[in-house]
């Protein structure tokens, strides 16, 4: 049997790295992507602003505190799917194994294609090569028998980083490393392991497997054992398609009426019901998530008649959850965080029974698929909802 080769390719920094990308006035300079300052979290941090201690998930506040200089900018999801879509096209090209983890990183099982494609380590550089000149962004991969030691590889040399682990330099590239490094290993179960006085993964590796099942348990015990020990046996899976596709957004200030609101979740759903066709997948389920402004979160769905993807009528859907929320749950208070998903998702291409008004149906569908083509023509900002337009003054009355 083949040794396994697997590839982790990671886009480094990855949606600040788009924004540099588009907007020259960006690049060499710190970037931030998220929200506001008051209650934003950063979402990603280009590597200039890294070197002043900012990273993802930082509150935006303290972000601003370390590197006042920084460049805040919001998110733009349509920018970074379509990045998306054509990373995974690159990584497709190589292999028909691709396991997809976020956006911007995945597996790429490469086992017995080196007659095909070459040594790994020039499949690697080529994927980079790629990345560069077709998306003008910077790929980072790790190249190993196993998924972890991949995963940690293309991590350890970043940005721009390619590292090679050979089968038989597994645990010697693993030993000298941090035991947090270890897949499934916590905060909690770090302490536990350092509470054993074990500080690398080459510190788990030399311990008794039957000290650490004692310690971790039937479960935890013996696979952190074998995985300090370079053994993974978990392979390349192709990508599962989504269970849920949805965008939130969390206010500067908090909303309370029910127009504001709804125009909100309108925005929302047409990119969510944008997200659902380009997946070639129809939604059979909408909801609402309605976060207040004491934290108190709900979340409400609605099976619709037909599965679909057409933008109206997973709104109106939303709507009708969120009058009743309004009333049942909400009524006048102050709302912090809304967002709109579409779950139930099921095949585009699946056979349906046709209804009544299926006329309809296929021209709100046919609609959304116009409007796909034009952004992707035109750029994203091409067609836009009146709702969503900058209010005008009007003329002054006397």
């Amino acid at each position: 049997m083949a040794t396994p080769t697997i590839l982790h390719v990671d886009l480094d920094a990855f949606f600040a790295a788009v924004e540099q990308r588009d907007d020259p006035a960006l690049r060499g300079k710190p970037v931030l992507v998220g929200g506001s300052a008051r209650r934003g979290v950063v979402a990603a941090a280009s590597y200039e602003a890294r070197a002043y201690g900012v990273f993802s998930a930082m509150p935006m506040a303290e972000a601003l505190r370390r590197c006042p200089h920084a460049i805040v900018v919001p998110h733009r999801m349509e920018r970074y799917a379509e990045a998306s879509r054509g990373f995974f096209a690159i990584l497709a090209d190589f292999s028909p194994a691709v396991e997809g983890l976020s956006f911007d990183e995945a597996f790429v099982d490469l086992t017995g294609s080196e007659r095909l494609l070459g040594p790994a380590r020039a499949v690697g550089e080529a994927i980079k090569a790629r990345v560069r000149r077709e998306l003008a962004l910077v790929a980072s991969v790790g190249i190993a028998p196993t998924k972890m030691a991949a995963k940690i590889a293309s991590d350890i040399d970043k940005p721009d980083g390619l590292r090679v682990v050979e089968p038989d330099r597994v645990a010697a590239f693993l030993a000298p490393l941090p035991l947090g490094r270890l897949y499934g290993v916590g905060e909690v179960t770090a302490q536990a392991l350092r509470e054993l006085g074990l500080v690398t993964i080459g510190d788990v590796a030399g311990y008794p497997e039957g000290a650490l099942v004692a310690r971790l348990g039937p479960n935890a015990g013996p696979m952190i054992a074998a995985l300090a020990r370079g053994e993974d046996p978990r392979v390349v899976e192709d990508e599962a398609p989504p269970v849920t596709i949805g965008h939130q957004e969390t206010f500067d200030d908090d909303l309370w009426e029910k127009d504001e609101l709804e125009i909100v979740l309108l925005h929302q759903l047409d990119r969510v019901a944008e997200r659902v066709r380009r997946a070639q997948l129809r939604a059979a389920v909408v909801g609402v998530i309605v976060k207040y402004d004491d934290f108190r979160q709900i979340t409400r769905r609605t099976t619709l008649a037909d599965p679909t993807t057409d933008a109206a009528v997973m709104a109106r859907a939303a709507f009708k959850l969120l009058a009743a929320v309004d009333i049942a749950d909400r009524p006048k208070r102050r709302v912090r965080l809304l967002g709109g998903f579409a779950a139930g998702l099921e095949p585009r291409d699946q056979p349906r029974q046709l209804a009544l008004d299926e006329a309809a149906r296929a021209r709100g569908e046919r609609l959304g698929d116009t409007l796909d083509k034009l952004k992707d023509r035109f750029g994203g900002a091409v067609v836009t909802r009146a709702v969503h337009l900058p209010t005008e003054p009007g003329p002054r009355k006397k």
